[in-house]
């Protein structure tokens, strides 16, 4: 009787998310991949015609889309290593016997409360005025200036933001992994006389593997889907330089009306995130190792 109560509790539970993911997700995301076949004008699927691949050559044809990829596929690398190491980095830190490490590890993990619009608006401010100002008063206008309006440094003032947001969210799962270390491998290491980077590269990196995988996994996707900082700290611009991938297919539907197109690009988009990150996942669960 207790095993039939379980069960009815776990479908109870169960039935209404799987609803709501199927028709939020699964649905539409099988409609979308009929509609890149087709000339969908947005609206309605009726009296749409089929035109197959036809709407992929275009894409494919498309320098913006492709000027866009290469920059996502920059911006997603850069991000992997910057928030990865900076995470890391601070897991060392905050998990050392020190009295503050609490308080630091909210402070750290902070920006990342932060939606990424309102983070893209604070930061706009602060490289359109603060930067400015800083420049002004320090005499150093070749390093302190408006960041967003120069097309070589408004790229890397997205990589700022969006790793300042990133780094505090890896760094709590690689808290998680450092936390679980068996503290017996450690103790043993300082007996037989390993020092901190020996240790670091010898025991704890090997053993925190699969926060590696984890954490490379989040940032690498998100990094690809990355487009409400994209939207509010640069819009793209200056001359659609920081254009990332996300904002040029919601630009092509919403700006140009080319809905089909758009979709075509979004599934396109979507094989490419899944292959990578399938790689990815891959290739770190075989370099993880029992504890």
């Amino acid at each position: 009787m207790k095993k039939n109560s379980n069960t009815l509790t776990f479908w109870l539970f169960l039935i209404p998310s799987l609803f709501i993911f199927i028709n939020v997700v699964i649905i539409p995301f099988i409609l979308g991949i009929a509609y890149s076949f087709t000339d969908w004008n947005g609206f309605t699927f009726a009296g749409s015609k089929f035109v197959a691949f036809s709407n992929y050559l275009k894409v494919f044809k498309d320098d913006n889309f492709l000027n866009a990829f290469l920059l996502t596929f920059k911006y997603a690398v850069i991000m992997v290593i910057v928030s990865n190491i900076i995470g890391f980095s601070l897991a060392l830190l905050v998990t050392r016997k020190m009295k503050t490490r609490n308080i630091l590890r909210s402070i750290f993990f902070m920006p990342n409360l932060i939606g990424g619009l309102i983070l893209g608006f604070i930061w706009q401010f602060i490289f359109t005025k603060l930067f400015v100002q800083l420049g002004n008063v320090l005499r150093a206008s070749n390093i302190f200036f408006n960041w967003i309006n120069d097309p070589n440094m408004a790229f890397w003032s997205i990589v700022i933001v969006s790793a300042w947001q990133m780094s505090g969210y890896v760094m709590i799962i690689y808290i998680a992994g450092l936390e679980s270390i068996n503290q017996d491998i450690i103790e043993a290491s300082l007996i037989d006389g390993a020092g901190p980077i020996r240790r670091l590269f010898n025991i704890i990196l090997p053993l925190t593997v699969p926060s590696f995988t984890i954490s490379l996994f989040i940032t690498l996707s998100n990094s690809f889907k990355q487009y409400d900082t994209n939207l509010s700290l640069t819009n793209g611009g200056p001359y659609g330089t920081t254009e990332l991938l996300t904002m040029n297919i919601v630009q092509t539907a919403y700006k140009h009306n080319q809905y089909a197109i758009a979709q075509s690009k979004a599934v396109v988009f979507f094989v490419v995130i899944m292959v990578i990150t399938l790689v990815q996942v891959y290739l770190t669960k075989k370099r993880e190792v029992e504890m």
